[in-house]
């Protein structure tokens, strides 16, 4: 695959639209911090290394970085730390946990830190190979159980559906966090940092070679 395609008419994934001060101060944050050093602020270590692993798994080295490279797994940390409410965090925490055990028992391996990218990635595949019909019922128990949740009522969701709205909430903050890094922002995308003429009709082919412009 070739992702500088595929990531340059990409919009941003999820639906997020945030601009909020935090947000901006998180895609700061994680420039320059060393991955070496990172230590997880919302995730446990084990969950943190078990992040770092399925971003790439998403977002794998090719002819540009892979996303843990791009410190995307940090931006989701941080994101999920300073701009998630305590209910979708708690659900991201239940529904990881789903993720995991599905990769242990898959696997044999009895710690999560066992866990390798290649026991990640069948059960990422599979959690994210379902019909449009399947997809939208399950949305529908993520919705139920979410807001009942919010509602302060008993509320159950089933492991599988669990485990989707992992990996599908996984795979858009990792594209988000992709797409928005100052690398894709200058390198992959269109990138004017000092606004020039303003063209209102051109042709994107013709402005930019085809790129959406950089955020």
């Amino acid at each position: 695959m070739d992702r500088r395609k595929a990531l340059k008419n990409m919009g941003l994934a999820m639906g997020y639209t945030v601009a909020t001060p935090t947000l901006l101060s998180i895609m700061q944050s994680c420039k320059g911090e060393p991955v070496a050093t990172w230590t997880p602020e919302f995730f446990t270590p084990a969950e943190g290394g078990t992040l770092t692993k399925l971003v790439d798994v998403i977002l794998p080295k090719t002819d540009t970085p892979s996303a843990s490279e791009l410190q995307v797994d940090v931006f989701i940390d941080k994101f999920a730390m300073d701009v998630m409410e305590k209910d979708q965090q708690d659900f991201l925490r239940m529904s990881m946990g789903k993720f995991t055990d599905k990769a242990l028992q898959d696997s044999g391996k009895s710690t999560v830190e066992d866990l390798t990218a290649e026991d990640l990635e069948p059960v990422l595949a599979s959690s994210l190979k379902y019909s449009k019909e399947d997809e939208a019922k399950m949305f529908e128990s993520i919705t139920s159980y979410t807001e009942a949740v919010a509602e302060g009522k008993e509320a159950t969701i089933d492991d599988e559906t669990s485990r989707f709205a992992f990996a599908n909430n996984l795979r858009g903050l990792a594209i988000w966090g992709y797409k928005t890094s100052e690398y894709v922002g200058e390198e992959v995308m269109a990138y004017l940092p000092v606004p020039g003429e303003y063209i209102s009709c051109g042709e994107v082919q013709e402005l930019t070679g085809g790129k959406a412009w950089s955020l």
